[in-house]
């Protein structure tokens, strides 16, 4: 950053715009020699761009040949940030700064001290088209990006985002970005927020950020049904430390605690919460029927409860929890090598009446499955006899399946989902999530853009696999409900 403290250096206009007209004309110079190259073998090109930035980055620091004076003002200071810049070079990334300068060489601009802060680095990128920036830093710069139109700077800061969302921070940073995202209308840096928020919710429900989330976001959350978590308990215990030092009205307080799914919590811990939980006891009224409800479906038979209940609602769908009675780990070291196999065994579903009852799944992983329309075909011509293959035109299967049949799946359909782990900046997270169809053993588009063959793929934590596979019971009314 360089401060004013004399006269601007003379014939500023004349050398700014110099310097400026050619970065675009050795832009162009560039162009040309890229077309004027062709094919002949001797062309090379000598490059000195780098050279080039350097100079314009001089040209910012020293006030070189400076033509306008932008003056940067925070309501808490009376001082003021000086920056001698080149209206050329600013009029040509932002559409802003070619008004505010078209006729006036000093300006003034009022920044909060968060924006005004990272304004060196603002100004240093339109300069030099690159910036470096930490995880605190990318709101207020976007900001920046935005207020001045800057949509190069805009674009490459929300990928910054979405691409750091795993990132280790002190005081957490995806529920402040979430916030922003909607506050703005990024549909697309919202959804991104939002997906990693429910496929790593168990690390964010014990981290400091938790008590930052908003009502909407919170009841965005509770709605999802693939929300991955140890247990619908565990996500209970977090709505109500939210809920003890959120304090909100009564309506929002109910609305939430109705979102829980408490059939999905077993009959004993649902009594323990009755009596020790002041939440609950506070707005117990307000989930007096759910509770009833919840106790009625671990009383009965899943089928029984059936013709009295409409199960096909959210309060009986299982949400995508880690507990082993759920679904199990699966880590496949070196996954491109040759075809796996596991077993595990899951509770038949949530209801107590089949807490005894155990299915045991069986799973397939082949790296190089073949589809159909790539299989060798066979011809009754000697000189073509099989279609060559290659083995990189297959792509990773999985297959799970029930062991056995048995009397007791009538009226329960199972939903299976995999987790895909990675590792970014150091932590592992869930990235990918696949759901089969009720009616399928597998997904069509399991790992269908993965590169296991590489040892630095990002599917890949220590040239290993890891799979979590969660089976979901599904519950289906045989009779109509009866209303």
């Amino acid at each position: 950053m360089a401060r004013l403290t004399g006269t601007r250096p003379t014939a500023a206009r004349r050398w700014g715009c110099t310097a400026a007209a050619f970065h675009l004309l050795l832009l162009a110079v560039q162009a040309a020699q890229k077309a004027d190259l062709g094919g002949d073998a001797t062309a090379a090109t000598i490059n000195h761009s780098l050279t080039l930035l350097q100079r314009l980055q001089e040209l910012l620091q020293n006030g070189n040949s400076s033509d306008s004076v932008l003056r940067v003002r925070t309501a808490a200071s009376d001082e003021a940030k000086v920056f001698h810049t080149h209206q050329l070079l600013l009029s040509l990334q932002s559409e802003v700064f070619e008004g505010l300068l078209r006729n006036q060489s000093v300006i003034t601009l009022h920044e909060p001290p968060e924006t005004a802060a990272l304004f060196e680095k603002f100004i240093r990128y339109l300069y030099c088209g690159g910036v470096s920036l930490l995880l605190h830093q990318a709101i207020p710069l976007h900001q920046l990006a935005s207020k001045y139109r800057v949509w190069g700077l805009q674009r490459g800061v929300a990928d910054y985002m979405r691409s750091h969302l795993a990132s280790e921070s002190s005081q957490g940073h995806v529920v402040g970005w979430y916030h922003y995202a909607a506050r703005i209308g990024d549909v697309a840096l919202q959804e991104s927020c939002l997906q990693f928020l429910a496929w790593n919710l168990s690390s964010v429900l014990g981290s400091a950020e938790w008590a930052s989330v908003s009502v909407e976001l919170l009841l965005l959350l509770l709605e999802r049904s693939d929300l991955v978590l140890h247990s619908e308990l565990e996500l209970y215990t977090a709505v109500e430390a939210w809920l003890a030092r959120r304090q909100p009205e009564d309506a929002v307080a109910e609305r939430v605690l109705r979102a829980i799914r408490y059939p999905m919590i077993a009959p004993s811990q649902l009594f323990r919460l009755q009596a020790q939980s002041a939440v609950l006891a506070r707005h117990y009224g307000a989930v007096q029927d759910l509770l009833f409800q919840a106790f009625q479906f671990h009383a009965a038979s899943p089928l029984h409860f059936a013709k009295y209940f409409d199960v096909n609602c959210s309060m009986f769908l299982p949400r995508n929890y880690l507990a082993p009675s759920w679904g199990s780990q699966w880590v496949i070291n070196n996954p491109a090598r040759d075809d796996r196999s596991t077993s595990f065994q899951t509770q038949l579903g949530p209801s107590s009446h089949d807490a005894g009852k155990r299915v045991t799944w069986n799973v397939l992983f082949s790296p190089r499955w073949l589809p159909v329309s790539l299989r060798p075909v066979y011809s009754d011509s000697v000189s073509s006899a099989i279609q060559p293959v290659r083995i990189e035109d297959g792509r990773p299967r999985l297959v799970v399946t029930p062991a056995t049949s048995s009397p007791d799946f009538a009226g329960v359909s199972f939903q299976k989902t995999v987790l895909v782990g990675v590792r970014q900046q150091g932590r592992v997270f869930v990235k990918h999530a696949y759901s089969f169809h009720q009616s399928s053993d597998e997904t069509a588009d399991f790992l269908a853009h993965a590169d296991l063959q590489k040892r630095t793929s990002e599917y890949l934590i220590d040239n290993a696999l890891h799979l979590h596979i969660i089976i979901k019971p599904v519950y289906h009314s045989l009779i109509k409900v009866k209303k």
